[in-house]
């Protein structure tokens, strides 16, 4: 087995250029499959939180979000009622409500396909096609999506931006490398999984995550994150997530197929004036080499709250594992030393 740190020892590796397929890096041999994950289009996201549920349905996730009283509510944020992704929220539906004075918004687009004031959406506008193909909410606005929603009374643009966020799955996974009992493995599928009967709770693979992703549950105390439904891949089922969005902005399927139809969406979006437009998660030489789910934004990352720059938390541990141990041999080597010249003088 390829151990992940070598992709990150000296400066002649980088993550630039093509990288190995993490399933065969992890060990993986012979015929298996190929590897899949997620492509998030958040222009087409509407924010209705089937994917959500879906999740919590299938893989059996606790309730969170509740209030004092323990009454299921809002976090008083938006219409965000789980607030980020943790152990008991595999999949969360970001709400972010961007107000700014009229005619400063850097973009004018309404990536939720929300109309502007007085126009009325057609009733079928978050109903996937019958060929199961993606509803361009952007094309049902009044306007075309060409400029921001409006307030009459206080003459601000609003403009509202949905993602369902969800683990990663990246190429160089730091939560791999630190957890001490092998709970966490590399599938055959390319996806990240917590062994639950393994995991002793140790929390180590919480701050290795560059995205925030993983974290432990207080009920049971183990770490827990979004599994990619495992056991449904293996049934040759989708991810319940993906089945349940009705507008197809989340899509699965093989990476590689997936890339090549997030690069044809920028290029549609970017053709059609949507300049702000980016993916995120794609390049194959960011930090983490590349995202098993990536997304398309229509924002800086920072505004979804996402990071810019992330970077997989072990790349350094072989430079400093290398530093320890010629620190470790020169101060052995400086009491050897010290120790024959002491004895001569006494002698």
């Amino acid at each position: 087995m390829t151990n992940v740190f070598d992709a990150f020892s000296g400066a002649a590796t980088s993550l630039s250029g093509p990288l190995p397929d993490p399933t065969t890096d992890a060990g993986w041999s012979g015929d298996h499959p190929k590897r899949v994950g997620f492509f998030t289009d958040t222009s087409v996201c509407i924010g209705c939180k089937a994917c959500e549920v879906a999740c919590k349905e299938w893989n059996l996730v606790p309730d969170d979000g509740t209030d004092a009283s323990g009454l299921y509510g809002l976090t008083g944020m938006s219409y965000d009622n789980t607030g980020d992704l943790g152990a008991s929220t595999w999949r969360h539906v970001a709400f972010i409500e961007d107000v700014r004075p009229h005619g400063t918004a850097t973009t004018g687009h309404l990536p939720s396909g929300l109309p502007a004031l007085g126009g009325t959406p057609p009733r079928d506008a978050a109903t996937a096609p019958p060929d199961g193909g993606t509803v361009d909410l952007l094309a049902l606005l009044p306007d075309g999506g060409a400029h921001g929603q409006q307030t009459p009374d206080d003459e601000r643009d609003v403009r509202w931006l949905m993602s369902s966020d969800v683990c990663k799955h990246c190429t160089h996974a730091g939560c791999l490398d630190v957890c001490p009992t092998g709970a966490l493995f590399r599938t055959e599928y390319g996806t990240v999984v917590v062994q639950d009967d393994i995991c002793n709770g140790c929390g180590y693979c919480v701050p290795s995550c560059p995205y925030g992703v993983i974290d432990v549950r207080e009920s049971d105390g183990g770490a827990h994150k979004c599994t990619l439904c495992y056991d449904r891949l293996g049934a040759g089922l989708e991810p319940a997530c993906a089945k349940a969005c009705p507008t197809n902005s989340i899509q699965f399927g093989d990476l590689d197929e997936l890339q090549a139809a997030a690069d044809a969406r920028l290029a549609e979006l970017h053709g059609r004036g949507v300049e702000e437009a980016r993916l995120y998660g794609r390049d194959p030489d960011d930090g983490v080499g590349g995202d098993g789910a990536f997304f398309l934004l229509l924002d800086e990352p920072e505004v979804y709250g996402l990071p810019p720059d992330p970077i997989v938390t072990t790349r350094d541990l072989p430079e400093m594992w290398r530093n320890a141990a010629l620190t470790a041999a020169g101060l052995g080597a400086a009491i050897v030393a010290a120790f024959f010249t002491g004895g001569g003088r006494r002698k």
